[in-house]
């Protein structure tokens, strides 16, 4: 498999392989397509991982208290939030639904933030 260029546009663990096809964390996304059909959303592990971690430190650098938090609006699944919370972000739920993935997930209510109307 060929590495493709960095670009910021790819996920971490990207490459393409001997039959031209972009494989995203060890899976060909034509195979995952047809599998699955289109459009499908595909999420990098260890991409997002090293982006909370990246928010985390450069912030940390310039505010030391700052908590960050993820807007849960974005997306939210169980696997992630377990995933968002790992990493030590905190989480933004402004809906009964999300604060329910959020309940679901076993979020500290601590590190949750429901803002006040």
């Amino acid at each position: 498999m060929s590495m493709l260029k960095r670009l910021p546009l790819f996920p971490i663990n990207s490459s393409v392989n001997d039959r031209g096809h972009l494989v995203v964390g060890g899976c060909d996304v034509a195979a995952l397509a047809a599998e699955f059909g289109t459009p499908l959303y595909l999420y990098d592990e260890t991409t997002l991982r090293a982006k909370c971690r990246e928010f985390r430190t450069e912030f940390e650098k310039r505010y030391p208290s700052v908590q960050i938090i993820y807007a849960s609006k974005a997306y939210s699944n169980v696997v992630l939030l377990h995933m968002v919370d790992a990493e030590g972000l905190g989480l933004d739920v402004v809906s009964e639904g999300e604060l329910g993935i959020a309940k679901k997930s076993q979020i500290p209510h601590a590190k949750s933030l429901f803002p006040r109307q």
